[in-house]
């Protein structure tokens, strides 16, 4: 098929490769306009635009696809269907019904749970012991659409939002060739969506903050969602004043009588119902640092409280 490809993160670009080595034909290649990044806040193609690039794709980064001008140039596309995955703009009625067979959008979860921005951390945040990845005929509400074609997978007690991410990611790369076989043999109408919807906000830093007076558990599976992006994060006093500590991984312990937030045993805490170890931490501007090494220096004892 001859294809638009829609997509903006590193997710996303597992699933371009997967379509251009299964001997589809992406003519153009939609991303979010390159962002500021570093110290020098170096203007810097996203990962599908530097990667449609290195493969020779006309890459197009239009601010709004909501202006008229994109939509004119879409619309001009002679394709048969456009591919989205993580791309980040709203597509209006005029783009989603340019293409013959339609647009699709690759989502990673099992909707209608978690529709919206961040449904690989939610998941990890709310507990849940499964997720998945669905490719869905695109309409113009937030991951509305019917269901084509689904994946799903386990979430184990180690994963984080980084392995999950890749999980899903290769797992919907594998999806989308035989989603689109299907599609051009008899282009399903595909499954109304079933069951409770819920929907996965934007993280926001505030809401990563560390609440010790919640139960380990729910702790756990806090941390494990936030990381390593933007990172669960709690406060200790140093020398040099109060410091934020991101935590990146963690586990659930046993039992304790002590306030919640109170450092016992190395980076073990009292959480609201029971304790969590602190395995992989990151003080700022200093690199991720496992437990033990990161107490060498830390000048932490037994009785502190963490903020």
């Amino acid at each position: 098929m001859r294809l638009a490809f829609m997509g903006t993160p590193e997710f996303a670009v597992k699933a371009l490769a997967e379509l251009v080595a299964s001997g589809h034909e992406v003519v153009c290649v939609y991303s979010q306009p390159p962002a500021p990044k570093g110290r020098g806040q170096v203007l810097t193609p996203s990962p599908v635009q530097a990667f449609a690039e290195s493969l020779g794709i006309e890459v197009r980064t239009p601010k709004s696809m909501k202006a008229a001008e994109a939509i004119a140039d879409f619309t001009a596309l002679d394709i048969d269907a456009a591919i989205v995955v993580a791309y980040g703009q709203i597509l209006k009625r005029e783009v989603l019904d340019h293409p013959p067979l339609g647009c699709f959008n690759l989502h990673a979860s099992l909707l209608p749970r978690w529709r919206g921005a961040a449904p690989i951390q939610r998941a990890i945040m709310a507990g849940d012991t499964h997720t998945g990845v669905q490719v869905m005929r695109m309409s113009e509400g937030l991951d509305e659409g019917p269901i084509i074609l689904s994946g799903r997978t386990e979430i184990t007690a180690t994963d984080t939002a980084a392995t999950l991410h890749d999980k899903l990611a290769a797992l919907g790369a594998s999806l989308l060739p035989v989603a689109l076989a299907a599609i051009e043999r008899s282009q399903p109408d595909g499954q109304e969506q079933v069951g409770e919807v819920t929907y996965a906000k934007k993280i926001t830093s505030e809401e990563a903050h560390i609440d010790w007076s919640r139960p380990a558990r729910e702790l756990d599976w806090h941390i494990r969602g936030l990381s390593p992006f933007p990172g669960a994060w709690t406060t200790i006093h140093t020398p040099k004043g109060e410091q934020r500590l991101k935590v990146l991984m963690s586990r659930v312990g046993g039992a304790t009588d002590k306030a919640p937030g109170t450092l016992l045993d190395g980076l073990t805490v009292a959480t609201g119902d029971g304790v969590i170890e602190l395995l992989r931490v990151q003080r700022e501007g200093k690199g991720a640092q496992d437990a033990t090494e990161f107490l060498n220096g830390a000048g932490l004892s037994a009785g502190d409280v963490l903020g």
